[in-house]
């Protein structure tokens, strides 16, 4: 009996330290404002300067630190690189904070 509450204790553990490594990823402004302009589909890191009205060398920055944390994949096509969330459990997230926080009129 103790082996499963503990199996579950660990379980638990495990996925708080999973949710609150995704969650600080999403704490970062310039991150997340990449990771919802990267929702409708996938951009080249041009299109995301634009979107998120950064600079090439900081939204590419950006991007290695979510490629790295497995938020992001890239892709080449021809000369340039098609970015897109990679972790299926982001986009939920995302979608729920543009409704609490980008309410419409």
């Amino acid at each position: 009996m103790t082996t499963s509450v503990e199996t579950m204790a660990d379980r638990m553990d495990e996925a708080a330290v999973e949710a609150a490594e995704m969650m600080k990823a999403l704490s970062n402004p310039g991150r997340l404002r990449i990771l919802c302009a990267l929702v409708p589909g996938d951009m080249t890191v041009g299109e995301l300067e634009t979107a998120v009205g950064a600079s090439q060398s900081y939204v590419s920055g950006q991007l290695l630190k979510l490629r790295s944390d497995g938020l992001v994949s890239c892709v080449r096509n021809g000369r340039s690189m098609h970015y897109s969330l990679s972790d299926p459990r982001v986009r939920p997230m995302l979608e729920r904070i543009y409704q609490v926080f980008c309410p419409a009129d």
